[in-house]
């Protein structure tokens, strides 16, 4: 094996005492001593949100205040950690959704596991799973941090409906004026 030796530049005076370093030091130092703090008094200030954040997973409603979640339960077995936990449950009559089999009789969200992937807003076939731009979720239990349907509905509120799938009346409208 072939030692190769590699001639360095002797060190000049200054280099030798480390002063360019300390002076570098100072510069940086004097700089933010003098310049606009970086801290933010957190509660009341808050960092902008980048787009495409994944927050909190919440369910959301069609304009008319009706469940979009159809209880297909791809959202749980897409999650990877298993923090979705939906029971299905049936549809009361007259509902006003006829052509909707199912319903969930409970979904719930274990805020503690979920690793915020967006997995279930992705796979999620009626957009009932949308994520908030809320990265600050605190609770004093284990028990808190698990959000029930009545909580998911209250953070998602309701959502526009691109895809009128619900409203066969006007989901034919549009259909009809579209082949013109």
């Amino acid at each position: 094996m072939a030692v190769i030796k590699v001639e360095r530049k002797p060190l000049s005076l200054a280099e030798r005492s480390y002063m360019p370093g300390i002076l570098a030091g100072m510069r940086i130092t004097i700089r933010h001593l003098l310049g606009r703090p970086d801290t933010m008094e957190y509660p009341e200030e808050r960092p902008a949100i980048p787009p495409g954040y994944r927050g909190a997973p919440t369910l959301v409603k069609d304009p008319h205040g009706r469940e979009k979640c159809v209880s297909c339960q791809l959202c749980e077995f897409v999650c990877p950690p298993k923090a979705i936990r939906i029971t299905p449950g049936t549809v009361p009559e007259g509902a006003g959704v006829d052509h909707v089999e199912k319903a969930p009789q409970a979904f719930d969200i274990d805020m503690l596991r979920c690793i915020y992937c967006g997995l279930c807003e992705e796979v999620c076939p009626e957009e009932a799973i949308f994520l908030l731009n809320q990265y600050s979720m605190t609770g004093y239990s284990r028990s808190e941090m698990v959000n029930h349907k009545d909580r998911l509905y209250e953070m998602g509120g309701t959502l526009p409906d691109r895809h009128f799938k619900w409203d066969v009346k006007k989901a034919a409208e549009l259909g009809a004026g579209g082949q013109h």
